[in-house]
Formats: structure tokens, C-alpha cells, sequence
């Protein structure tokens, strides 16, 4: 029997500092879920654009909350 070594890792959702431009959470995410970084950076606009004062909100509580991943 043998397993996939995906599986016997756990992934942490955690702030990327190398790809970021504000600080890290739309990479961190991307990274976490395997899309693109423009997808989740779009996305996160979007969400800016229609429901501002939950998104920034959301935005700082992340930022605070995830650890950092270098």
C-alpha cells in the first residue's frame, strides 16, 4: 500500500512575503488553493469594489491573523 506524499502533508494557509505587493495575503492564498496569484488579485478588487467596508475588514483581520511563510 502506498500513499501519495500529498496527502501525508499538511498545507497551512500563511502570508507569501516573496510574491507579495501589499503584504501577502492574495499570494498566500493562491498559493494555498494552487490558482493564480492575477485570479485571487482580481477577485479580492472585485469584492473591493462591491462590498468596500467587509473587504477592507476581512483584508486587515487576514493580514493580521496569517502567519508568515518565507
Amino acid at each position: 500500500m502506498s500513499y501519495k506524499r500529498e496527502y501525508l502533508s499538511r498545507k497551512t494557509l500563511a502570508k507569501d512575503l516573496v510574491n507579495k505587493q501589499v503584504s501577502g495575503v492574495c499570494s498566500g492564498i493562491a498559493k494555498h488553493y494552487e490558482v493564480p496569484r492575477l485570479l485571487v488579485r482580481v477577485a479580492a478588487l472585485f469584492a473591493l469594489f462591491s462590498m468596500p467596508v467587509v473587504t477592507v475588514v476581512a483584508y486587515f483581520v487576514a493580514a493580521a491573523l496569517m502567519p508568515t511563510r518565507y
